[in-house]
């Protein structure tokens, strides 16, 4: 019986030729995108969809009557500077979405129609695109990886995130007819705080933005240090506190925290420094060292918490900070100052989540929870992937 995939888990190809086809109770558009090792695709013409069927050892079927739309991927066909085929799937109905209609993938030997393994994404929503597999390279195997990433502006946000340019209609205002009173002043929306990268260096965030970690459209480095300090906020008395990561799946789900008893994990990937680090150009209190590239697949969000093992407050603490460094020179790449307090015996600093293109992104959090050890920041670490 073939073994169904769930998110974030591979299996080897055991065929050299093989088709996804994609299912869904509602009619879908399949589309394929042949990917480098940066996360982009080399121009539009490696988007293989309807209009473009072919391309480089992929080739697109349409969905008629009862055969589903399919990608199929000749592995050996594919250039050597492709790192991965991603099978992606549209809602051909612009106002349909997802929710309650998740498809299904289907990976076949071409040659023979035997079913490799099938996926399905757990429950979507507002979603009109999804990724929903992809074939890499590992050495000079092929394997498949089950995805399942939705995207609520359907494929216009694949496109963005993989490089391929997409022409949108300009956005037109109605005409205004003659006379028509003057429309009242929408009252001011607060602006979101804008994701950067690090193309001008050194980046200080707010409580609520984000970085992403490439220069020049290519990632930083493989190896960062999330260093965190504190002060007490009342001299001559002691604060303290630990520092942990915590690493999560494509669904939420906890795979491993790194914390004073448990100092490393995934072989040493993510690894506590101990106690009491004086860092490069500050007096950093813990650090803990994160190498990106040995991290597994399914990792794909790490969240940095500080508790107070004493049951100490965060108001009697002052100058809490997080700053991510590159771990082989020390260069702080990246700063968040916690500006405000509250008596609670715990904050989620920031996070780190790896998009699908590849590339990792810091977000600011400074969201306060009442719990003493990183065992109780679990589930509200979840919450704010």
């Amino acid at each position: 019986m073939t073994e169904a995939l769930t998110p974030g888990a591979n299996a080897p190809l055991a065929a050299v030729r093989v088709t996804v086809e994609v299912t869904a109770p509602q009619r879908l558009d399949v589309s394929g995108l042949l990917v480098t090792a940066a996360g982009k695709v080399r121009s539009d013409t490696d988007l293989i969809y309807h209009n473009a069927p072919h391309r480089s050892g992929v080739s697109h079927r349409p969905a008629t009557g009862a055969i589903p739309g399919a990608i199929t991927v000749d592995t050996w066909a594919i250039p050597a500077d492709i790192a991965k085929v991603v099978v992606a799937a549209a809602l051909d109905d612009p106002a349909a979405v997802f929710g309650g209609a998740e498809p299904t993938a289907t990976v076949r030997d071409a040659d023979t129609g035997q079913v490799l393994t099938t996926f399905t994404p757990p429950r979507l929503t507002q979603e009109k695109a999804l990724v929903v597999v992809e074939l890499y390279r590992r050495g000079t195997e092929w394997k498949v990886r089950a995805v399942g990433q939705g995207y609520a502006d359907g494929m216009a946000g694949i496109a963005d995130d993989f490089g391929v340019t997409v022409d949108r209609p300009p956005r037109t205002a109605p005409p205004t007819p003659a006379y028509a009173p003057a429309a009242p002043d929408a009252p001011p929306q607060p602006a979101e705080p804008p994701r950067v990268t690090l193309d001008k260096g050194r980046v200080s965030l707010v409580k609520g933005g984000s970085v992403s970690l490439v220069k020049n459209g290519g990632p930083v480095l493989s190896s960062v240090r999330m260093a965190l300090g504190w002060q007490p906020a009342r001299r001559g008395r002691n604060i303290d506190l630990d520092a942990s990561c915590i690493a999560f799946d494509a669904r939420r789900e906890r795979l491993e925290t790194v914390w004073f008893m448990k100092l490393n994990v995934f072989n040493g990937a993510i690894q506590h420094t101990g106690d009491s680090l004086t860092g490069r150009g500050g007096g950093d209190d813990e650090a803990i060292d994160v190498h990106l590239d040995g991290l597994p697949p399914e990792v794909c969000g790490l969240v940095f918490v500080v508790n107070s093992f004493s049951g100490q407050r965060f108001t009697e603490v002052r100058d809490a900070y997080c700053r991510l460094l590159d771990a082989v020179t020390g260069e702080e790449l990246v700063r968040f100052d916690l500006t405000t307090a509250e008596p609670a015996t715990g904050v989620v600093m920031c996070k780190l989540v790896r998009q699908y293109s590849g590339e990792w992104v810091m977000t600011a959090l400074g969201h306060y929870v009442d719990a003493q050890t990183a065992r109780g920041m679990v589930k509200p670490s979840a919450a704010l992937l």
